[in-house]
């Protein structure tokens, strides 16, 4: 059993990286990648946390990039975490999130949600504040009930808080992973909110831009969408990859390893991903 597809303090996860490798050690998984939100710094320690330890550890990455309807993110796997280019991309990201987070946090103020910056950010751990950090901290207040009404509420794209900012385009994403070394794969198709024809012309497209895998195997994929993306990965020829996309306390139903409780991810996948590395 593998998980390739997780997130720690680095991003909005809850664990540290040792944490998550001791997490997985725990549950006997033979594998398991580090994919926090446009962020490399939680990898050194990742890396080191599983040394000696009786499971392959992933450097990895997942970008935000520019898609409608839906959201659209990018797995990148057997990154080089130091690569000068990628983390420099990464930075302007991180810088553009800043502000957007600074326009979310007047936005509530003025919609009487009035918090201060400090307790948002004591759930950000290491990590640049995020939506779901402000969402903690509404929970905690009682402006909501839990973090899932603060996005539905108010920062989900279109409510009242929610503020734009800068990502990558798909093509800029999938170049930056190549060049960093890594494998770039389509995360859960399902946040596309696209029709099956649809999502197929679009993975079709980004495997003409590069594009080397697809997350078949999902927390959220029912057994009839996960069989549609094999199906859709045969055709282009792409690994169907796969994870829980654990976060620890902010998302307690999903656990690592088995996501609801159903997800089995065949352990090949991890050769295979090392595979089109290495030809790339």
């Amino acid at each position: 059993m593998i998980d390739l597809h997780m997130h720690s303090t680095f991003s909005d996860g809850t664990d540290t990286p040792e944490e998550l490798i001791g997490h997985a050690v725990g549950l006997g998984l033979n594998a398991v990648a580090l994919t926090d939100h446009d962020n490399t710094a939680g990898l050194p320690r990742f890396l080191k946390a599983g040394e000696g330890k009786p499971l392959r550890t992933v450097p990895g990455v997942e970008l935000s990039v520019v898609h409608r309807p839906g959201a659209m993110h990018i797995l990148g796997y057997f990154i080089r975490h130091d690569d000068p280019a990628l983390n420099d991309q990464l930075t302007r990201i991180r810088t553009a999130r800043s502000e957007r987070n600074r326009e979310i946090f007047d936005n509530l103020n003025k919609l009487g949600l009035s918090m201060t910056w400090d307790e948002i950010a004591a759930f950000a751990g290491e990590d640049v504040v995020g939506r779901p950090h402000f969402a903690q901290a509404m929970v905690t207040r009682g402006y909501v009930s839990d973090t899932q009404e603060a996005f539905d509420r108010y920062l989900a794209r279109g409510k009242p808080a929610y503020a734009r900012r800068r990502v990558m385009t798909p093509e800029e994403a999938v170049s930056a992973i190549k060049s960093a070394g890594g494998v770039p794969v389509l995360a859960h198709p399902i946040s596309l909110k696209l029709k099956f024809n649809e999502l197929r012309d679009l993975i079709k497209q980004l495997r003409f831009q590069g594009l080397e895998g697809v997350e078949a195997y999902y927390s959220q994929h029912s057994n009839g969408l996960r069989d549609q993306i094999l199906h859709i990965a045969r055709d282009f020829d792409l690994v169907p990859t796969g994870g829980s996309d654990y976060h620890g306390a902010v998302k307690p139903d999903i656990r690592m390893g088995v996501g609801f409780g159903s997800l089995n991810v065949p352990d090949d996948i991890v050769d295979r991903l090392a595979a089109r590395r290495n030809s790339a």
